[in-house]
């Protein structure tokens, strides 16, 4: 008997080279849109909030304080020195909280083959790192043109702040993703754990003020490192040498690598809980 001749299934089409080269960032670019449109789109006021929330909470800070103190740790701006260690600081937290959220918020987008886990992660993060970016310098900016305050910037420290925050912020919110996935109550944990933060970032104090045995303990938090940078690039003759550049990005990088592993692994499964 002759064999039944082998058939042979006809080939899928291939995408051109140059449409998948550019199908995530123009995914990217539409989940960004989107959420533009539905964080900031549906308030009344827009992207003023944006603005609004941050100088509230330097207004009280400066308010405060000042009624206290003299003077603040560095300069003899109370808005400034608090504008400075607060807007990197917001950044991290931020990009943590809503990169936390990521699966979540994008769960019915993410249905559709075009959409991946890492659109939805690096949408947020893209959109709310840049918002944050804009929203410090629209802020800083001002205050340093209607206050005197003979400031002399030094660009690269500011930068490295921000980049350091940002990284931060990436790593933890993945981290966080996949944990909060599994144990929706890791989010009101965290939120709650976290709040200390605020007080032990060096925001109101520098670290060079706290006693030896609280700076020992404070120097394990990245943030204080953050804030250090910051300060270092719009107070000229503050030198924070307790930075370590090795530690906050070998942290923040490990964290990022970690996550993405770990949303590789069981962003399915988190995507199919209910």
């Amino acid at each position: 008997m002759t064999p039944d001749p082998v058939t042979i299934p006809p080939a899928l089409p291939m995408r051109e080279p140059g449409k998948r080269r550019w199908a995530h960032p123009r995914t990217i670019a539409a989940l960004m849109l989107r959420e533009m449109s539905s964080q900031y789109g549906r308030s009344p006021g827009g992207y003023v909030w944006a603005i609004l929330e941050p100088l509230g909470m330097i207004i009280i800070l400066s308010f405060g304080f000042s009624l206290m103190l003299r003077s603040p740790s560095l300069g003899n701006s109370f808005l400034l020195f608090y504008a400075v260690g607060f807007l990197p600081y917001n950044l991290f937290n931020k990009i943590s909280r809503l990169t936390m959220t990521s699966l979540n918020y994008s769960r019915n987008l993410l249905k559709y083959p075009a959409v991946t886990w890492f659109d939805a992660v690096m949408a947020r993060a893209i959109l709310n790192a840049l918002t944050a970016a804009l929203v410090s310098y629209v802020l800083l900016g001002g205050i340093l043109f209607v206050l005197e305050t003979r400031t002399h910037l030094q660009y690269g420290p500011i930068l490295d702040s921000f980049a350091m925050a940002t990284c931060l912020g990436l790593g933890v919110g993945l981290v966080n993703c996949v944990i909060a996935g599994f144990f929706p109550v890791w989010s009101t944990i965290w939120g709650i754990v976290t709040r200390p933060l605020f007080l032990a970032s060096g925001i109101i104090w520098i670290y060079s003020d706290l006693p030896m045995s609280a700076a020992n303990i404070i120097w394990y938090n990245p943030l204080v490192h953050v804030t250090g940078l910051a300060h270092a690039g719009f107070y000229p003759t503050y030198e924070p040498d307790y930075v370590s550049h090795i530690y906050v990005y070998g942290l923040s990088f490990g964290l990022i690598a970690f996550g993405l592993l770990l949303m590789r692994r069981y962003h399915l499964i988190i995507l199919g809980r209910t």
